[in-house]
């Protein structure tokens, strides 16, 4: 009792939390080790989980392949032994042709499955590669049996351009020629697989050829084959020769080279220079499949066995015995020891476009 007035007095109990001692340069450091730790720790897990990631994700796994060449052979059986074709076509300006281009690809009775497509776009100003993608992208979303094993477009602009009366002239041609010669190379070298027995050059305007051509010039079984290239009239269907670097040397020409020397260009189809050759448009076309041995040839049309390409017959960007670019690659495959000919009654057309 207090004061006597009766009250209990109550005991209040009053806890003070003491404040922390201070910290010293030691226990910093601990602090700061231990959030290190945990910083380092977290970066390593992150990584080590990140690279099992990496190692289950077959786009960063190490491609391994293997192939077997002798496999690619190329024989007069063509798809019956599902042989595959490589179809190459370097492009410039070629928009108004790919319509009818494609149409006569569908047409052939080569099956779709065993054809491959390259195309090399350069220097163009139309609209080549738009519309290209555009059939690449409607071929690949078709009908099964009528999808190409795959098409391949590849960019590689020169920045090479000649006005037309100077790009059709004598006097452009050296130039030109090593420049087309280029795109070739680009896209051969770009596109051929393993898996290849066949390659077609096939130039975006020829306009008409037969749907069995493909089986036709490889039941010749000949390393490099031409059909014979023409113009014609839609109406009319006159038709007159196109492709004059198909021919064969005569005695007239040889002398000529002889006196010339290896390293004068000669090219065909100019009055500027008369080459007394013999051209597979000049040959009689009624023959069926008979064909000639030739000298050089142009690619408007020219099936060869991929292994010519293999064993490095290119086209030469500079004179080689006197050619360059697709007659130099005739002349370079002769020397390789390949058998060149042409079909003069193996008619193709091409557009009358120049």
């Amino acid at each position: 009792m207090a004061g006597g007035s009766g009250r209990l007095a109550t005991a209040r109990t009053t806890y003070i939390r003491s404040a922390p001692p201070p910290r010293t340069s030691h226990s910093l450091l601990q602090f700061l080790s231990s959030r290190l730790a945990i910083a380092i720790g977290s970066v390593l897990a992150t990584l080590f989980v990140s690279g099992i990631l990496r190692s289950l994700d077959p786009s960063h796994a190490t491609t391994v392949s293997s192939h077997d060449l002798t496999l690619a052979h190329a024989s007069p059986r063509g798809f019956r032994d599902r042989q595959k074709l490589l179809i190459l076509t370097p492009l410039k300006d070629g928009g108004p042709y790919l319509d009818d281009y494609f149409n006569n690809l569908a047409r052939l009775t080569y099956p779709p499955n065993l054809i491959s497509l390259a195309f090399l776009v350069s220097d163009s100003t139309d609209d080549t590669l738009s519309k290209l993608k555009q059939k690449a992208h409607k071929n690949a979303r078709g009908p099964k049996e009528h999808r190409y094993d795959s098409i391949q477009i590849i960019r590689k602009d020169f920045h090479f351009n000649l006005a037309s009366e100077v790009r059709h002239g004598f006097e452009g041609q050296p130039v030109r020629r090593a420049f087309i010669a280029r795109a070739r190379n680009y896209l051969i070298t770009s596109a051929l697989r393993p898996d290849h027995a066949w390659v077609l050059w096939l130039d975006v305007d020829v306009v008409r050829y037969d749907p069995n051509i493909l089986m036709d010039l490889m039941s010749i079984d000949k390393d490099i084959v031409v059909p014979n290239t023409l113009w014609y009239q839609p109406k009319s269907w006159d038709f007159w020769g196109f492709d004059r670097n198909n021919f064969a040397e005569t005695e007239a020409s040889l002398e000529l080279l002889r006196k010339l020397g290896p390293d004068v260009l000669l090219v065909e189809g100019y009055r500027e220079l008369m080459t007394h050759r013999s051209h597979l448009v000049d040959m009689p076309t009624h023959l069926g499949l008979a064909y000639v041995p030739l000298d050089g040839i142009g690619c408007t049309f020219a099936l060869m066995k991929a292994h010519v390409h293999r064993e490095g017959v290119m086209f030469p960007t500079y004179v080689f015995e006197n050619q360059i670019e697709t007659e130099g690659l005739a002349k370079m495959a002769k020397k390789a020891g390949f058998e060149v000919v042409g079909i003069p009654g193996l008619v193709v057309f091409h557009a009358q476009n120049h």
